[in-house]
């Protein structure tokens, strides 16, 4: 059977990745936010994703041009569009007090609504906006994890920064870093809430454990890219079959654990960079086998790398990803192999 790599052959001419970011945000109890988008939405329709969005150069500044490889990389501009796009789609604001640096800033309910609406109408300006209620976006507080390009042989492509936000922890230090855990913070967290059915309908945190238990029983859609994230941080995140705790020095060692495992690596997971690209067809299911190691044509013959360790599992079906699966690359190929043999 002829390879994916052969059927999904790139475009002479594939379109430009457009520049986004999306935020893996961690709640007081380390669970982890996703929204379930419109089925409407032009990317990723009906499926569960953490809040982010498209860069807007209104917005959040310019990012390099497109032939440049700093496109690709970390900035400030994706770190301010992660943060907007976070505040206009669940309604939580990453924003720290001018007067209190180690402070979240607090906003009431009806000015954090008409303010979302209106930044998403290109209304108002959000780092404006936050100025004017005496804060500063959380800029510093976001850990990289991960850059994911979208592979040639998909019409509407993306450069995507992955971060992680830690929201702080009631009377103990918040790690949002990975320098030590900084000032306490006693803040209000507002609950997450949907954006009014314009890209997403509902906003929840829940373990990463019960995200994955989901998508394996059908009842949710998660793509790879979020499949495989959400597989790397549950065994640190409220893991499975270990009873839940509100124990915030517990809760401090689980995220201690994720911002080690982040800049653990070669390359560290803080800066390696995905482009996803099909490898086989597992046999008995049918399922593409997806290498996770290539950066993508942008970044050929850098030195950017992803994870050469790993392969997605997937079943593309018309209304998403079904059957996605994390596994050892060394383990499928050992098994497509020995499958062979038997024949």
């Amino acid at each position: 059977m002829a390879s994916i790599a052969k059927a999904a052959k790139a475009s002479n001419t594939p379109s430009v990745p457009r520049p986004s970011a999306s935020i893996l945000l961690i709640s007081p109890t380390n669970q982890i936010l996703l929204l379930h988008r419109v089925q409407t939405s032009s990317s990723f329709p009906s499926a569960h994703v953490f809040p982010g969005g498209n860069i807007s150069p209104e917005q959040d500044g310019d990012v390099p041009d497109s032939k440049s490889a700093d496109r690709h990389e970390d900035s400030l501009v994706y770190r301010m569009g992660a943060i907007r796009e976070c505040f206009e789609e669940s309604g939580i604001l990453l924003a720290k007090k001018l007067s209190n640096p180690g402070a979240l800033l607090e906003v009431n309910d009806a000015k954090r609504d008409e303010a979302r609406h209106a930044i998403h109408d290109n209304k108002a300006k959000f780092q404006e906006w936050v100025q004017s209620q005496h804060g500063l976006p959380d800029t510093e507080g976001l850990i990289p994890f991960t850059r994911w390009i979208t592979p040639t042989n998909i019409p509407k492509r993306f450069t995507t920064q992955m971060y992680i936000h830690f929201l702080p922890l009631p009377n103990t230090p918040s790690a949002s870093t990975a320098q030590p855990l900084p000032t306490d913070s006693e803040a209000m967290i507002a609950d997450p809430t949907s954006d009014g059915g314009i890209e997403h309908t509902t906003a929840r945190f829940l373990p990463p454990s019960k995200w994955l238990e989901m998508s394996r029983a059908g009842e949710i859609i998660l793509f790879p890219p979020q499949f495989l994230l959400l597989h790397l941080l549950a065994p640190f995140l409220s893991p499975e079959n270990v009873p839940a705790t509100t124990d915030p020095a517990e809760l401090a060692r689980q995220r201690q654990r994720v911002v080690e495992f982040v800049n653990s690596g070669d390359p560290p997971w803080t800066q390696k960079c995905i482009s996803p690209i099909g490898l086989l067809w597992k046999q008995g299911d049918g399922r593409a086998v997806l290498g996770l190691d290539k950066p993508g044509v942008e970044l050929e013959g850098s030195n950017r790398r992803g994870d050469d360790e790993r392969v997605v599992l997937v079943d593309f079906r018309k209304e998403g990803p079904r059957k996605v699966e994390v596994k050892w690359k060394r383990d499928v190929f050992r098994e497509e192999r020995d499958g062979r043999g038997k024949l």
